[in-house]
Order: structure tokens, then sequence, then C-alpha cells
């Protein structure tokens, strides 16, 4: 079956309404007889996976109307199948026999795993008589805490919880659906807000944090965190749990601003006009990753950099706001601008396959088919990103990033990452 591209928005048609159709009939379930628990599953599953359907902002945009891609590339897609076939079987290979990968002090690395393995186009590993599946599974339920958490040793407990969610949300089983609830309440529960309660009057409020490492929110665990609640808000409407505490979203979008180069939102000192920075991120008010930069006017500006900015480009996809919003195109304008399959923009090989994971969603869910660089060139970033990726990977089928920076030599995390990666990739090639 062939996707089909979007171009135009119908009237008459919501994107949570579309979600669930595509989902339907790519899975082959009548309308009749899918309930809106699985349509929300099967919509997630589509909108990390497959999803290079989906194209719009916010969820009362309008969606577009359908036309066929007129000349698929059909070699590259059977390439990227290989190389993902590759990748499965290393995975399968490399899983330890308790059903964790790579360590069991942080679930979330076998979440990625499994997301991965969910997610893979022919659909072999969705059903649970797949042992790697069942024993990842089995694993990420051991490690469900009380609280709602979902840890090892109960480090980095917004990370490795939200992760966790989006694996436990995209197996579509009806008994992971308390367990996700509760996941989803414990991580509202890490809202910072400082200073005086449920005012906005701390740089760091709305925001969300790694939970017990530092106290402050940086926009990686924000992002981390908006994406399992963004994915799970429909189990909370199935439920009718209209009385369940939700993050402070003007709060939430307050935080993300303040990571933002962009005076015209940010009030802060190092937030900076100049055409190197404007409208990329930081990792949090105050502090970029990518360091400083003295501009000619002998200000000190923090550095935009590559997989944050297009983490900041996803946050705003996921507190719903419209494409057209200044802060988007600003964001989406600094990618375009610093576009590079080379490095991650600002910080060479450190987070190489975070920058892949990251770009990947945000360019499918923004709805971009091509970016338009510096020079007026366009270049579709499915395609390059594809070649890039199977050029990266190892003969064994695994991908591994030879800068260590953020966990990146582990090839269990990195081989999910590009699996991931081509997941999404694949249908749309």
């Amino acid at each position: 079956m062939r996707l089909p591209d979007l171009e135009v928005f119908p009237a008459d048609v919501t994107l949570r309404q579309y979600h669930s159709q595509l989902a339907m009939n790519q899975a082959g379930v009548a309308a009749n007889r899918c309930s809106p628990r699985t349509q929300a599953a099967l919509a997630f599953y589509l909108a990390l996976a497959v999803s290079g359907a989906i194209v719009c902002l916010g969820a009362d945009q309008r969606l577009p109307q359908v036309r066929e891609t007129p000349r698929p590339n059909l070699s590259l897609r059977n390439e990227a199948q290989h190389a993902i076939d590759k990748g499965v079987t290393w995975l399968e290979q490399h899983q330890d026999a308790k059903g964790f990968w790579s360590t069991p002090d942080h679930p979330a690395l076998t979440a990625l795993a499994l997301v991965a393995l969910q997610g893979e186009p022919t659909g072999r590993h969705r059903v649970f008589d797949n042992q790697a599946t069942r024993r990842g599974y089995e694993f990420l339920l051991s490690c469900v805490k009380p609280d709602g958490s979902i840890t090892g040793k109960g480090e980095l407990p917004n990370y490795n919880t939200a992760v966790s969610m989006l694996a436990l949300l995209a197996a579509n089983r009806p008994e992971y659906k308390p367990v996700i609830l509760k996941a989803r309440r414990f991580i509202i529960g890490l809202q910072n807000d400082f200073g005086e309660a449920g005012k906005v009057d701390d740089v760091f409020d709305g925001g969300i944090g790694y939970g017990n490492n530092y106290p402050h929110s940086d926009m990686g665990n924000t992002l981390f965190a908006l994406e399992a609640l963004y994915y799970s808000k429909q189990l909370v409407a199935d439920q009718n749990l209209s009385e369940a505490k939700d993050l402070n979203w003007p709060a939430v979008i307050q935080f993300i601003q303040n990571c933002q180069n962009l005076p015209s939102y940010n009030a802060q000192k190092w937030a900076s006009e100049d055409p190197d920075n404007k409208g990329g991120f930081v990792y949090y008010p105050g502090h970029s990753m990518a360091g400083e930069t003295n501009l000619p006017s002998g200000r000190v500006a923090l550095r935009s950099y590559g997989s944050i900015s297009y983490a900041g480009l996803l946050s705003y996809i996921y507190a719903d706001l419209r494409r057209e919003d200044p802060r988007v195109t600003a964001v989406f304008d600094w990618l375009q601008r610093h576009y590079t399959l080379d490095e991650n923009p600002g910080l060479g090989p450190q987070g190489l396959f975070y920058y892949f994971h990251t770009m990947t969603k945000a360019l499918t869910l923004y709805g971009a088919d091509s970016l338009e660089l510096k020079d007026g060139q366009k270049v579709n970033w499915r395609e390059a990103l594809t070649l890039r990726l199977l050029n990266l990977q190892q003969k064994d089928g695994s991908w591994a990033n030879e800068n260590g920076r953020w966990w990146e030599k582990d090839p269990a995390l990195v081989t999910a990452y590009g699996l991931i990666c081509l997941d999404m990739l694949h249908p749309r090639l």
C-alpha cells in the first residue's frame, strides 16, 4: 500500500478525525468496529512510525486532501527496508535474557528499542508471539513503580517514564491503559513552578527537568514529557476524566519560548537577533550546549544548535501552536538555514543520532516535504537522511556514534534511533 501525499485542507475534517481514519485504513479496521482507544493507539503508531502523512500543527488544524505521490523512490524504499531488517535482527540478537537492552537501570533504552520494533513497516513485531517484543514489554512492566513512574534505580524519572509511555502506547494493549494513565499523572506532577504558586514568575516555570538530578527545567526533558502527554491525551478523553489534572499549558509555552533565541518573545539578555542564532534554541534559559558567541555590539549571546532546535519545534507542535505562529516560523527558518546531515549544527558529532531522531519527527509532523536552503536550493530531506543512515549503518546492522556524548557510543540506543528514523521515512520514500 502506498501512502498518499498531502496537500490542501478540507473544511470538514479535524486532525484527530484524520489520525483515526488514517490509522484504521492502514490497519484494515472498519470505523464502526474500532473503539476510540484503539483509534488513538493506532493513530499514535502512525504518527510515530509511518506518519509521513501528518502535516499540520495543532489539534484543531484542518487536514489536507490527498494525492498520490507521482514518483515514489521504490529502490531507496527497498534499501531502507533492508537496513531496517538488519537493524531489527541486531536488536533481537543483543537483547538480554531478562528482556532489556543495554542496561536495566534505564528502561527508556528498552522502550526506544520497542518503539523501533513496533514501527517496523512490515508489522512483524507488533504481535506478542514475537519473543523479543514480549520479553521487552515484560521487563518494562517490571519497572513500574507505585507512584506511577517507570524507572530502574529511580534515576532520571521523567526521561525513563516518558519514553516508556511511548512504547506502552505503541503496543495498543488495553491492559496497559491504567499504567499509562498513572505514568501520565506522575509526569504532570513534575512540572516546575518556582516562586509564587500558580504564577509564571521564573524563567524555569512551566518546564520539566530530569526529576531528581537538578531542580530546574530543560528543553530535552520537557520535550520527552510533552510527547508522552500528547500521544496519551486521547486515553484521558476516552475515560471521560474531565477533572484530571493537566499541565499548566500557558506556562509550558512560556518556558519553551524562554529557551528560544527570539527577543520579540524572550526578554532575557542572552536572546539574540543575530542571524546565526535568531529563532533557534538553547538547552535551558541561560545555558547552551553549544556555548556562547560575542556579537559585534559587544553583547554575549548563547548559540542556538540543531538537535535542541528541532526539540523546540516539536515542543511547539505538541503544545498546539499553529504553523503560522511567529515562534514556529522562526525556529523552522533557523532549521532550514542550518540544515546539514554532516553534523549536529553547533555541536559537530555530539548527539548526531539524537539530532537525526528529532529532525525526523519534527519535519514529519510539521509537514515539510522539502527544505529550502540558504542558497535557494531545495532538498528532499527524507531521501537525503535515508541515504545518510544507510551509509552510517555497520555491517552487523547496528548504528553507533564514534563520539560518546549523551550515550551515543551505545549501539542499542543508537540503533533504536536509526530504526525509528527509517520506520518513519520508509513509507514516504
